[in-house]
């Protein structure tokens, strides 16, 4: 065999490591934000599906999830679980505590192994803050804020092993999609990358009201899910509550 040749096959082989992992396992990295619905590809998937079995890989054992084709009922997700015609994994309503890592494996005479895994690596976006669970809050100007943006994952990596190997960045923007950065003086803007969060801390101001402030989640380079907070300040829900009343009031007298 020639060297080109030789170099040739070495540049196939390594190209195959880089697409399905060193271990020959097929691998996926998926995003999304809490709440949301999610499909999960299963890239080794055989016709019909009857031979499809999902594992959730939780911390100490893996669950089966969908066996030969058929939901499992002894899970707690089993009811926002549905096989895909193509044995794709969905999960309906995306929490927290659904990241980590999913495997698809075939099955052919009901117990011989086909082929090596599709993994998944389910990567949850979750934004919080110090006043409110919900995605929105109600705070009097000058008071502060702080927005916790936190990304999920398979807890067996540090988070700064895997922002390293597979270029994930999280950070904040404004509702005019500007990146906020620590040299804007009115954002304090902390980053942990033991645990793959980032926080925005702000005073707000009057004209806060409805301001938004969204956290992005990119993997090489390309936005793959974000969460918008959005602030809604007490003076003006006052304001429209006694608004409203007089409308009321006034009704009430013509009809009168």
């Amino acid at each position: 065999m020639s060297d080109e040749c030789h170099l040739c096959l070495l540049g196939l082989i390594f190209l195959s490591l880089l697409l399905k992992g060193s271990s020959g396992v097929d691998e996926t990295h998926v995003f999304i934000s809490s709440g949301e619905n999610v499909r999960l590809p299963c890239n080794n998937a055989l016709p019909d599906c009857t031979s499809t079995v999902w594992f959730y890989n939780s911390y100490s054992a893996a669950v089966e999830l969908i066996y030969l084709g058929i939901k499992k009922k002894d899970t707690e997700s089993h009811e926002r679980l549905s096989l895909g015609s193509d044995c794709s994994l969905n999960i309906r309503n995306i929490s927290k505590e659904d990241y980590g890592y999913y495997s698809c494996r075939q099955y052919v005479n009901g117990d011989q192994k086909q082929g090596t895994d599709a993994r998944v690596y389910l990567h949850v976006l979750h934004v919080s803050s110090s006043s409110s669970s919900s995605s929105q809050t109600e705070i009097s100007a000058g008071r502060s804020v702080t927005l916790f943006c936190q990304l999920y994952s398979y807890a067996e990596v540090s988070c700064d092993d895997l922002m390293r190997s597979e270029r994930i960045e999280l950070f904040w923007v404004n509702q005019t999609g500007v990146k906020l950065t620590r040299s804007d003086s009115r954002y304090q803007i902390l980053s942990s990358s033991d645990h793959c969060i980032i926080t925005l801390n702000t005073t707000l101001l009057n004209e806060d009201h409805n301001r938004e402030w969204r956290c992005e989640v990119t993997h090489r380079d390309q936005v793959k899910s974000s969460v918008t907070y959005t602030v809604k300040s007490s003076e003006s829900v006052r304001c429209a509550i006694i608004i409203l009343i007089v409308v009321i009031i006034y009704s009430c007298h013509n009809l009168s």
